[in-house]
């Protein structure tokens, strides 16, 4: 790769690519329109042929005063390191970012990928953990 079009500034960016391969990979086997899951299923086979390392429905409790006053779960939580997070849509809603922003603070990482399935291909958001 040519160095000058190498950023130092993105968070875990060649496990992101791999990541966003294998969805690319799911869609063009797939296509579009199937339920979010079977899709998570599909991405699940992707992450094992590419020897990624994975825990899918992850539990994340949220806690106050050290109670836990809400439970998160999120689609997939990749080497540690990454959120992944899957939906099915034309278009990213509020909702579904601030759902992923909600993951990144309770969680305390840095980096969260939401991948959409639109009609058109696969489209996806890195959202960073800033706070």
């Amino acid at each position: 790769m040519n160095e000058k079009l190498r950023r130092d500034d993105l968070v875990h960016p060649e496990l992101s690519y791999k990541i966003i391969g294998c969805a690319y990979e799911v869609y063009n086997e797939l296509g579009f329109g199937h339920q979010e899951k079977l899709y998570q299923k599909a991405l699940a086979i992707a992450f094992k042929k590419e020897k990624i390392l994975f825990k899918e429905q992850v539990y994340s409790p949220l806690k106050f005063q050290d109670e836990v006053v809400g439970r998160m779960y999120f689609d997939f939580l990749v080497e540690e390191k990454i959120i992944v997070e899957l939906k099915k849509s034309q278009f990213y809603s509020k909702a579904n970012i601030d759902q992923v922003v909600e993951y990144l603070k309770t969680s305390k990482l840095q980096l969260a990928l939401l991948i959409n399935f639109t009609p058109n291909g696969v489209n996806y958001k890195r959202l960073l953990n800033i706070a």
